[in-house]
């Protein structure tokens, strides 16, 4: 057969149609997609798709790309990229099919999920996507069967899989999200969903052809990136005089930087220019964000060159100054170990047109890092931090001052609060906020703030998660509700520079300390340090160290009102 390669733009009412039949192999990974992903997409979908224009009349919106080996003649397709996404739709129009009011809406709506057999055809049954081995049974009983939804969101999900717990998870913040929605604005997304919504298709007839395609999509392989081609067109179009030397100095930015920094570069530099979260891909936003206000000479001596420098110290935590270098440098090592880097924009916006301020710069790092991990703690969606963060950039634009307490780099009472109320809850089941949080509140209790720098860092609980039935725990901590109320709190929670033991961890309190917290006989986090000074751990001892705890973030933050 020959080997072919096809690309098409099409609609989800297209992709969800007997023109394909999506397998997931079972060499790929399982379901990921958190709800904040699936938050994202349907966060985006409401907000692109508006309220009063006709659909017909509506941008289209774009939701990436997939990549499948598939014989032209056939609708059975193989996904090698995009089971993420194509899944998630899924859960999506299967949580919006059982929402409907109407049987004739959910019958239609049943067709993009199922292909319905013809008995007199001699055709079954044929779901339009199916999961890995072992998971497509439960994927099918669980989400795409009619009635199948409705019971499995009413079941417990402790026993799932994570990757099951990911699709129950999903539905379930689908179904809280689009509940709250009349059916006049579900059947609206239903239609932008289906007509305005598109996925590039990347079909190839063999596997070989598939992962080359995929490699190149990946910036893998043949790395021709979204920097690359902006160079051409940039440096392209200059004079061929100076051509040689903005080239030179082009090529020594991305050296210095690396290719990935390079590129994170001309997203954040997008973001600054923009002012809101990319919608398309990297090389049109930056044409009609950037390249339209600067022209390529400029752009090079006017933003490429002094962005990057402030890149490398933001990133790198390497402002140097004769003032506060160590100070504002501190700042920038916590916000770096925050889990997003949609704080740098504003940062090296600021970076770059105060470098020479440096009673500005521990001003501005100082709320920054106390804003950035104020909505860390407080989980805010990627859409809300983007929004935050837009209005930052709008006001470092503006020249406006920061420190007001009405500006957008300041909290408000209610995020104070918020995040009060987070911080004093059990933080260990957050589990992307709890490691940069201790290590963040074990700089505060440290010496001059100090960090430090581990190849093995984890976090244990004092009072152990499920202590054996044999052990003082349960007698010191008798009523279970008591227990699970202090179990995950922060007053309940060391840092230990080694790997978690299974058999320590339920040690007595006394035996606990002196073999399991205490490296050659010393604790290396203060945090650590803080528990070995107690001779025995109680709920007083938890309480009185929860409220000094909780006092040091406060001040630190400034949370109070």
């Amino acid at each position: 057969m020959k080997q072919t390669i096809e690309a098409k733009e099409q609609e989800l009412k297209r992709i969800f149609s007997d023109d394909y039949l999506f397998e997931i192999p079972a060499y790929q990974r399982p379901y990921s997609w958190t709800t904040e992903q699936a938050g994202e997409l349907l966060d985006d979908l409401l907000s692109t798709m508006g309220h009063s224009e006709p659909i017909e009349d509506v941008a289209p919106y774009f939701l990436g790309s997939i990549v499948l080996i598939k014989d032209p003649l056939y609708a059975r397709a193989e996904v090698v990229d995009g089971q993420q996404r194509l899944t998630t739709l899924t859960i999506l129009i299967a949580v919006i099919r059982d929402l409907c009011d109407d049987t004739v809406s959910k019958s239609n709506l049943e067709k993009y999920i199922c292909e319905k057999g013809d008995k007199f055809a001699g055709s079954e049954d044929r779901f339009r996507l199916t999961l890995r081995d072992r998971d497509s049974e439960f994927f099918r009983k669980s989400v795409q069967t009619g009635d199948g939804l409705k019971s499995f969101l009413k079941q417990d999900s402790a026993s799932l899989t994570d990757s099951r717990k990911r699709v129950y998870e999903n539905a379930k913040h689908f179904q809280a999200e689009l509940s709250n929605l009349d059916q006049e604005t579900r059947d609206r997304l239903t239609m932008f969903l289906l007509q305005r919504c598109f996925l590039v298709v990347v079909s190839a007839s063999d596997q070989q052809s598939a992962y080359r395609v995929f490699s190149v999509m990946n910036d893998r392989g043949l790395d021709l990136s979204p920097t690359d081609i902006l160079k051409a067109d940039i440096i392209g179009a200059m004079p061929e005089h100076i051509r040689s030397n903005y080239n030179d100095q082009w090529e020594e930015i991305e050296e210095d930087l690396g290719r990935e920094d390079f590129r994170d570069l001309f997203s954040h530099i997008r973001m600054i220019f923009a002012q809101s979260k990319a919608r398309g891909n990297l090389n049109h936003e930056f044409r009609e964000s950037v390249l339209k206000v600067k022209n390529g000479e400029a752009f090079i001596d006017d933003v490429l060159v002094p962005y990057a420098e402030a890149y490398q110290i933001v990133s790198y935590a390497a402002y140097e100054s004769t003032a506060d270098a160590e100070l504002v440098n501190r700042y920038l090592d916590h916000l770096s170990r925050l889990d997003n880097y949609d704080w740098v924009p504003p940062a090296i916006a600021f970076f770059r047109k105060h470098v020479n301020e440096h009673e500005k710069l521990v001003r501005f790092a100082i709320d920054l890092e106390r804003l950035a991990y104020g909505l860390f703690i407080q989980r805010a969606n990627i859409n809300q931090r983007i929004g935050r963060y837009a209005s930052v950039l709008r006001a470092i634009e503006a020249g406006q001052d920061l420190s007001v307490e009405d500006s957008p780099l300041q909290l408000t009472a209610e995020e104070k609060a918020s995040i009060i109320e987070a911080l004093n809850g059990p933080i260990y089941l957050q589990t992307r906020v709890r490691m940069p949080l201790l290590l963040r509140l074990d700089s505060l209790l440290s010496d001059s703030g100090v960090s430090y720098e581990h190849k093995v860092l984890s976090i244990e609980h004092v009072l152990p998660q499920n202590p054996d039935a044999n052990s003082e725990w349960l007698s010191l901590f008798h009523d279970p509700e008591t227990r699970n109320l202090w179990t995950h709190r922060l007053a309940n929670l060391v840092l230990l520079s080694r790997q978690k033991n299974s058999q320590a961890k339920n040690f007595d309190f006394g035996r606990k300390k002196t073999e399991y917290f205490q490296k050659k006989g010393v604790a290396t986090f203060a945090l650590t340090s803080q528990v070995l000074n107690e001779p025995n751990w109680t709920i007083d001892v938890l309480e009185k160290r929860q409220k000094e705890l909780l006092k040091v973030l406060m001040s630190e933050w400034r949370l109070g009102f």
